[in-house]
């Protein structure tokens, strides 16, 4: 498995055990983990430089994931934004590649499964 050294890969979970899981995974990936508590917290910092992508949880506190993948196409210059939810359905998933989410994974799922749709959106420069 090739690295990433330094790559960052977003994520914004408020769930903190699944956030720390995820950023561990990255981690031994070879990705440098970013990690927020809320949409609202990520879009404060005014944005990570050289960030792959963003992971999000759909549903979060306040802002939902799908906002966030708005207001981070809108403001332009932010990575792509996969989008995970427990709560599917063929309604959410259309909105979410509406809004532009590239990647959309169903909770649960097994990290090879972020880990192959972070190298789809990072390009063929950057596989895991």
């Amino acid at each position: 498995m090739a690295t990433i050294e330094g790559r960052v890969v977003i994520v914004v979970e408020d769930d903190d055990s699944l956030r720390q899981a995820l950023g561990r995974l990255l981690e031994i990936a070879g990705f440098r983990a970013v990690s927020f508590g809320s949409a609202e917290a990520l879009l404060s910092t005014g944005g990570v430089e050289g960030a792959v992508c963003v992971v999000s949880d759909f549903k979060l506190p306040a802002m939902s994931g799908l906002e966030l993948t708005t207001e981070l196409a809108a403001r332009g210059g932010w990575p792509s934004v996969i989008l995970m939810t427990a709560h599917d359905s063929p309604e959410v998933r259309d909105e979410a590649k509406r809004r532009g989410a590239s990647g959309y994974l169903v909770k649960p799922f097994h990290g090879s499964v972020l880990l192959a749709a972070i190298a789809r959106v990072a390009g063929p420069t950057h596989p895991p």
